[in-house]
């Protein structure tokens, strides 16, 4: 289930509470996270060094994508490629953030994911965690 749905609407309320949980996420795995103005929060992992990607990139990566409480909705098991411009506000601000050959964990709050609104085993208004390495883009 790429995270290719666009995320919903959320009252500045919900923003607080996803600002909570992540932050308590953050500290009780002892993370170096970076706060974006957005809310979402980025923890390299792996610096890469082959440039950034855009907006308008098409991207290859391996992730895996869990919740707050460690539940995995979605990994890739091979590299999978798509067009940022098709998937969930966090990854197309988030990946930017990544050179190629990098990895980072990426923290996404709500309104960034899939906001109100339930999609298969992810709940509403979940933090939404993804472990990605971006392989290549073009």
């Amino acid at each position: 289930m790429l995270p290719a749905l666009f995320g919903g609407c959320k009252t500045t309320d919900q923003s607080a509470i996803d600002q909570q949980i992540s932050q308590q996420y953050i500290k009780a795995n002892n993370l170096n996270a970076i706060a974006e103005p957005n809310g979402l929060y980025y923890v390299p992992v792996l610096v890469g060094t082959g440039g950034y990607p855009n907006i308008n990139s098409t991207v290859q990566v391996n992730y895996k994508g869990y919740l707050t409480n460690g539940t995995v909705f979605d990994q890739s098991t091979t590299p999978v490629s798509f067009p940022l411009s098709q998937v969930i506000t966090g990854w197309q601000e988030g990946i930017p953030l990544m050179q190629k050959g990098g990895k980072a964990t990426l923290l996404i709050p709500s309104a960034l994911g899939y906001g109100n609104q339930a999609t298969g085993s992810i709940p509403a208004n979940s933090v939404l965690i993804f472990d990605v390495q971006l392989i290549n883009f073009q």
